[in-house]
């Protein structure tokens, strides 16, 4: 492989400290008003929306530049129920005794179950899968590194892309995820990472009460 040509730096845009404070605290306040929403309108968006924050998402950075991500977008109302029918079979299981019971006390709070109505309701399911490796055009495989690292960077910058658009989301994992490999027709190069359900709230729309941890509690200084 040819290394790359090298360009300048033209994009960055420096900012005094006290713009960078106050970005960083609007920012902040942006991000702190993001919650999980398991309550989705059936309200259509715009597929161009949807476009544009997987654009953003793409722009993560990757093992390599390898870019192992591959974003499924379903609309299509019937997918859609082949994908809650499966996926509820599969928590049907974790819920009946397949997840150990730690498991189960820790998600108790959240009150969650096997029903997922919102893979029907929600106007796209965006199912995000891992490329382990590339299939070339002679039929090499061209091997992709740091995969995980690189699509769990992808999707939180999709998150915040959706967020940041004006959507609600929520991150959905059965497990395991394999019947989404046949039920999309994705390749066995790809492995389900997981499903990101993203609309707009149900007018009626609740969520837990519950609070993130302080900075003391998430971070450590060494100066």
């Amino acid at each position: 492989m040819t290394r790359a040509d090298f360009v300048p730096l033209s994009t960055y845009h420096e900012l005094s400290e006290e713009e960078m404070q106050q970005a960083a605290d609007d920012f902040l306040a942006t991000m702190q008003r993001r919650r999980t929403v398991r309550d989705f309108s059936d309200r259509p968006v715009p597929r161009e929306i949807i476009e544009s924050c997987l654009l953003a998402a793409g722009t993560a950075p990757n093992g390599a530049n390898r870019q192992p991500w591959r974003f499924v977008v379903v609309g299509d109302p019937a997918i859609k129920t082949r994908i809650r029918e499966e996926a509820e079979e599969e928590e049907r299981e974790f819920y009946s005794g397949k997840a150990p019971p730690e498991w189960i006390e820790a998600l108790e709070h959240l009150g969650t179950d096997e029903h997922k109505p919102f893979l029907e309701t929600a106007p796209w399911l965006i199912v995000i899968f891992a490329e382990s490796y590339e299939l070339m055009d002679d039929g090499t495989k061209a091997k992709n590194y740091y995969v995980s690292e690189s699509v769990g960077i992808a999707t939180g910058m999709l998150v915040t892309a959706c967020h940041h658009a004006g959507l609600v989301t929520l991150t959905h994992t059965p497990s395991p995820m394999k019947f989404l490999n046949e039920v999309l027709e994705r390749p066995a190069n790809e492995r389900a990472f997981l499903i990101l359900v993203c609309g707009y709230p149900d007018e009626a729309a609740t969520v837990p009460d519950i609070t993130k941890k302080s900075i003391d509690e998430i971070a450590v200084f060494v100066e």
